[in-house]
């Protein structure tokens, strides 16, 4: 069976990753609606904790799961390691007493309840007082009534979630109001529409990137630029010696690293290098998203019938996000680093052969399994391959992440 599995992450007010919600279908081309609901949570719950193994899919951080009424009265939840999972009681849970029972039982073994979607009721003041969590959407409740719902349950020991944050400036409302967590899109978007100084390392990567992304390189011409900067000539030879690349003999020159890695692996590595080089500013997850879409659009590459280079795919995921990671609008990043014409369209208008490729991997991001089905039609690419190769990515970057 495949498993059709997308996680989103959930940020503190520090911007410190927390958790991830685990988003799931059972194919691409069902709804939700369509789905039983028991099912869908079992199979997400039996694969992800049991089969693939939790740890790959949050990295130890907390899992953010919908229960149905159904599982919760069954007491599925107490199944599953209490430290990772919390238990999101669906909009559609009604509270009944056996429902309220066995949240209580729930509450005492030591899990964290979430109400999912939540909208005032006097009804449900009997869950609001085990929940720990309660999540707001706020494209559903308007930001202005939500400062008084929050006053009203202030007598509740309650941490507040903003869902479906998609800017900066909400983000920066929700924190006003008082909101504990955030989960959405904001911190895809730039905080700051100005350029930004870089310090001498990353004019030496600027300086490489634009090398490496030449039609031709000249590895050696590459290997002395990387020679001039210490910083990356340490990660270098760290990561060709690593395990994962060790072939019973260590490299210990700059050259040699190069050669090793050929044009394929130097076009990847530097991109990544350049990419760490912000996150003592941004959120690791920033990074680690930008690998892992990286990665995901190369793998897409390779699966499928077309002239596009799987290296020039997994730039293309790479810098999918570069605005944020630079605090610049994305006109300005280009102008900086010389990219392929169909990389540029890709990045700056959502055009041409490479669009496709990145949409299908943002789709999948988000959990919305009938673009991600759409967008596999045009690369040509059978869905039930993809969720194989989305958690290629993620072990993958984990790999790349001890390097960078």
């Amino acid at each position: 069976m495949e498993i059709y599995l997308a996680r989103q992450p959930i940020f503190n007010r520090t911007k410190t990753i927390v958790g991830y919600e685990l988003l799931f279908r059972d194919s691409l081309s069902n709804s939700f609606p369509e789905i039983d609901g028991n099912t869908a949570s079992s199979n997400v719950l039996s694969n992800t904790f049991l089969s693939m193994g939790i740890d790959k899919i949050t990295g130890g951080k907390k899992a953010f799961v919908n229960f149905t009424q159904d599982l919760v009265i069954r007491q599925i939840p107490l199944l599953f390691p209490k430290e990772i999972l919390v238990v999101e009681l669906l909009e559609t849970i009604v509270p009944t007493d056996e429902v309220v029972l066995a949240c209580q039982e729930t509450v005492k073994a030591g899990y964290q309840l979430a109400m999912d979607d939540f909208i005032y009721d006097l009804s449900l003041e009997s869950l609001i007082a085990l929940a720990g969590i309660i999540k707001f959407d706020i494209r559903q409740t308007p930001l202005s009534d939500i400062p008084g719902i929050i006053k009203k349950l202030s007598v509740h020991s309650i941490k507040f979630l903003a869902e479906k944050v998609e800017t900066y400036e909400e983000y920066e409302d929700c924190l006003k109001m008082g909101f504990d967590f955030f989960q959405g899109y904001f911190f895809s978007k730039p905080q700051v529409m100005q350029s930004k100084d870089i310090s001498p390392s990353r004019i030496s990567l600027l300086q490489i990137m634009s090398e490496i992304n030449r039609a031709e390189i000249n590895l050696t011409t590459v290997g002395n630029m990387i020679s001039r900067d210490v910083t990356i000539s340490f990660k270098l030879l760290s990561y060709i010696n690593s395990a994962y690349f060790f072939r019973g003999r260590a490299i210990s020159t700059i050259q040699q690293a190069v050669l090793r890695l050929g044009d394929e692996g130097i076009r990847r590595f530097i991109p990544i290098i350049f990419m760490s080089s912000f996150s003592d500013t941004k959120p690791h997850e920033l990074i680690r998203a930008s690998v892992i879409r990286a990665r995901f659009c190369e793998l897409l590459g390779n699966n499928v019938r077309t002239k596009l280079k799987g290296v020039e795919l997994f730039t293309l995921g790479l810098f999918s996000m570069i605005d944020a990671i630079m605090d610049e609008p994305i006109e300005q990043v280009i102008k900086k680093i010389s990219f392929s014409a169909t990389i540029r369209n890709a990045l700056l208008s959502d055009t041409g052969e490479m669009a496709p490729f990145l949409n299908l991997v943002r789709s999948y991001e988000r959990g919305d399994w009938a673009d991600v089905s759409r967008c596999a039609e045009i690369i040509g690419i059978e869905d039930d391959r993809i969720p194989e190769l989305y958690m290629d990515a993620l072990v993958w970057s984990d790999t790349m992440d001890s390097a960078a």
